[in-house]
């Protein structure tokens, strides 16, 4: 295929997602309406299964199947950082080196450090009553273990973080949201279907169905996920070096 080619095909691609993005903000509703037809429906589906938190009815109910793409996308990113970042064979591992920390610095990172890690497990836990949920929580949760780097060194994260119990801990998270979903299909309705449990209490930690489930499961995906995703950067920086003279 020619250069010139290649240019009319991404012209051609390029006018059309342009008419495309044209037509659709023409078919807008008038800045300011109060007429919300979706958000209307979601917020009468979510109360209707007793979810408080509409944004996690949305996300693991309404919408459940687009938030099982979302995580394969990060499941899928983060086998392929893996990949990418292996020793390579003119690589060496080397042991890491402590690094002097301000005491300032390392008071005020092993101090916040178990009060961000409880903050993370909490937003996944009340992900269905509040703001937040599993991939935020995940998230929190997991850059908190990361604060024993600044505050220790890079040793002291290696003890807390054996990266084959994330690795395990994110591929059965994945499995888990799979897993819940076709208990819907074996129960004889859909997949990913809000109906296989009692809808509980409205507001409370019971509550909403299946969603406190599939948010805990993206919640320990995410954590896994970013653990892994940081180990394979940090082991770069600190540990694998390249051989002398290569």
């Amino acid at each position: 295929m020619t250069r010139r080619l290649r240019m009319c095909l991404l012209a051609l691609g390029g006018a059309g997602l342009a008419a495309l993005l044209v037509a659709a903000c023409l078919d807008l509703p008038s800045f300011g309406g109060r007429s919300h037809p979706y958000g209307e429906r979601a917020v009468r589906a979510s109360l209707a299964r007793h979810t408080a938190n509409v944004i996690a009815s949305v996300n693991f109910d309404q919408r459940a199947y687009d938030t099982l793409g979302e995580m394969s996308i990060l499941f899928a990113a983060v086998l392929g950082c893996v990949v990418l970042l292996r020793q390579s064979r003119d690589e060496h591992r080397a042991r890491p080196r402590p690094a002097e920390v301000a005491v300032p610095v390392r008071r005020y990172a092993l101090l916040v450090l178990p009060v961000a890690l409880v903050t993370g497990l909490y937003v996944i836990a009340h992900g269905q009553l509040s703001p937040g949920g599993g991939f935020q929580g995940g998230v929190v949760a997991a850059t908190a273990l990361h604060l024993l780097y600044l505050g220790a060194d890079y040793r002291a994260l290696e003890r807390v973080r054996p990266i084959g119990v994330f690795e395990a801990t994110d591929s059965l998270a994945a499995c888990a949201y799979l897993v819940l979903g076709l208990s819907g299909v074996l129960a004889g309705t859909a997949f990913l279907a809000n109906t296989l449990l009692p809808y509980g209490t409205f507001n409370t930690l019971s509550s909403g169905g299946l969603v406190p489930l599939l948010n805990a499961a993206i919640g320990m995906e995410v954590a896994g996920a970013v653990v892994v995703l940081l180990a394979g950067f940090l082991d770069q920086a600190v540990e694998i070096e390249e051989e002398k003279g290569s």
